[in-house]
């Protein structure tokens, strides 16, 4: 793997380069946003999908802003490079439309199992764009952890249509976003990389919703329910920033496989949903794959 420099953000904070706390924080943020899912999913028995972005979105900028400028770090907010922002932003507007529409059209297994192959891209885009070098067994590690989730989410074989294409497509844009934000982890603070996609991200949802059929009324238990999203949804963003500052793109990025544990997890306690063996042993095999792409 490729050696680093410590890094800092906008104002001079400087970040000790570490994949391995990396790691830890990016577990801590895909176990959030998969508790934010948990929350989409029950708001979208009621409503649209992009109803629900949007109103998570919006809490999770809201505290934000309440966050930032009762503890003076307002001016944080601001990306130093607009352009650079907003076109990560767009990458993860997009990226959430379209795995939105992937869930409403295929089942949940086929349309995971092709939105993590984000990690396999992360690592060829790192190779490609930021010249890091993923030893052999790294590679493995990408490969096996892919394998790890085929295994746990056992797909059924069905003719390919758009819900496909927008899961590759997810895919595609939530790779490139991670990799432009390892890019730009010297030039901007944490906040403007979370407030800029919050920021694009929000509209765009509920210009989505407007135009897909409008909006369901919200109930004071939907709001509590989305300020509970937001607050998981800020969270989860300001941990994967702050991991992928510190560590390696293609070492970051496949743990997001051990989103397949935390579904599971919350499938049997919150839907009920039994856990089946092959699922444990897809789990234990996405853990072996972290251990792998750490070494």
């Amino acid at each position: 793997m490729s050696a680093e420099t410590p890094s800092a953000d906008a104002e001079g904070a400087v970040a000790q380069p570490s994949n391995n706390r990396a790691a830890l924080f990016v577990l801590s943020a895909f176990a959030v946003f998969s508790g934010t899912d948990v929350i989409v999913k029950l708001l979208a028995e009621g409503m649209p999908a992009p109803q629900v972005t949007f109103l998570v979105t919006a809490a999770a900028l809201l505290l934000l802003f309440a966050h930032s400028f009762s503890t003076g770090r307002g001016p944080r907010l601001v990306p130093r490079h607009p352009r650079t922002a907003l076109l990560r932003a767009l990458l993860l507007a997009g990226d959430t439309l379209l795995i939105h529409y992937a869930f409403a059209v295929l089942p949940l297994a086929e349309a995971y199992l092709l939105a993590f192959l984000t990690p396999i891209l992360v690592a060829v885009l790192g190779f490609a764009l930021l010249g890091e070098r993923l030893s052999a067994i790294g590679w493995a590690g990408v490969l096996i952890g892919f394998g790890g989730v085929a295994l746990a989410l056992k797909p059924g074989a069905a003719p390919l249509n758009l819900g496909h294409a927008a899961a590759v497509g997810s895919a595609v844009f939530f790779a490139l976003s991670l990799v432009l934000l390892r890019r730009t982890k010297m030039a901007e603070t944490d906040e403007a990389l979370v407030s800029s996609l919050l920021v694009v991200l929000a509209p765009v949802a509920l210009a989505v919703a407007a135009v897909s059929g409008g909006v369901s009324p919200v109930s004071f238990e939907d709001l509590a329910l989305a300020l509970a999203g937001g607050a998981m949804m800020l969270g989860g963003h300001v941990l994967l920033v702050r991991a992928f500052r510190i560590g390696e793109a293609s070492v970051v990025a496949p743990f997001q496989y051990s989103q397949i544990i935390w579904g599971c997890l919350f499938g049997l306690f919150v839907f009920s949903t039994p856990v089946e063996l092959h699922t444990l042993a897809g789990a234990a095999i996405i853990i072996l794959s972290g251990w792998l792409v750490l070494n």
